[in-house]
Parts: C-alpha cells; sequence; structure tokens
C-alpha cells in the first residue's frame, strides 16, 4: 500500500460538527472524514449525530480508535481524500509516533478547562498540549491555528 492521502488533520474538541463537517470539508476538497478518537469509535450516539453532518457534505465518514487509525490508514485508497479530525495534541502526537503521516495539523478549538491559558478565542492549552504540539513540530508536521478556512493560518510558533 502506498501513503494515506491525509489532506488535512484537525485539532477539535467537538470533532465533527458544521463548521468541521462542511465549511472544512469542501475548502479542502475532502472526500472521508476520518475520526479517531477512543471514546467516540465506541459510541453510537456520538457517531450517529456526526454521520448527520458528513450526511450533508455527501463525504463518507469513519470512527476509529487511535491504534484502529494507526495499523489501518496505510491501506487507504488514493481515491481518498481524507480529513483527519483528533479532539487534542496528545492523540495527534500518538498518531505521529504510531506511523500516521500527519503533514499538517490545524488547530480549530480547544475548550477552556482549568489550567488552560487562552492561546486565541477558540483555542486554549496548557503546558501538556504545548508539549504535545512542540514534539509534533519537531516530527516535521506544519502546525497552526486556523479556526476558518478564510482565517489567516497562525503558526504555532507565533502562539505560543
Amino acid at each position: 500500500m502506498g501513503e494515506p492521502n491525509i489532506v488535512l488533520t484537525r485539532i477539535d474538541n467537538r470533532l465533527v460538527h458544521g463548521q468541521v463537517g462542511v465549511v472544512w470539508t469542501s475548502s479542502i476538497g475532502a472526500n472521508l472524514l476520518l475520526v479517531a478518537n477512543d471514546d467516540t469509535a465506541a459510541d453510537p450516539l456520538q457517531q450517529e449525530l456526526m454521520s448527520a453532518t458528513a450526511e450533508t457534505s455527501g463525504v463518507g465518514i469513519r470512527f476509529w480508535t487511535l491504534q484502529k487509525t494507526i495499523t489501518t490508514i496505510s491501506k487507504a485508497s488514493a481515491r481518498q481524500k481524507i480529513f483527519l479530525v483528533v479532539r487534542n495534541p496528545e492523540d495527534v502526537l500518538t498518531l505521529v509516533k504510531g506511523g500516521v503521516p500527519i503533514k499538517q495539523l490545524n488547530i480549530g478549538n480547544m475548550h477552556f478547562s482549568k489550567g488552560k491559558t487562552e492561546i486565541t478565542k477558540k483555542v486554549y492549552m496548557d503546558d501538556t498540549d504545548k508539549a504535545a504540539l512542540k514534539e509534533i513540530a519537531a516530527a516535521g508536521v506544519d502546525v497552526f491555528v486556523q479556526d476558518v478556512p478564510e482565517d489567516k493560518k497562525q503558526p504555532l510558533e507565533e502562539v505560543i
């Protein structure tokens, strides 16, 4: 098998919702949404809600654990233009360390929670998040913050 055609990887706490499933998917020309998240892979209700959004966009959607993503993504067809969506930086780091060929990482939405500080209006990070993102960038991934496609990309080194 060849290398999977991952057109973009995005961190979004909400995973697939209107902005991801419609705006981003059409903007980057993806035809498959791949949600790599252990909890969602085991939650039929979350899958049903996200599948409805994908259906609206006319794209396929899969829900895989991180491990299944690592072991299976290399079998993707060249026709599949994959939009990989994950919940947090630590999950992306797991995928990168597992050999998933991520070239670009869009940080889109990381909600506020205790101990996190504001990076942008929609991105909050703690030291663990920052360390994971720096390690991902050090592995050669282009890491940037961008809420919607028409926003200017903010390189990681400019925001943390």
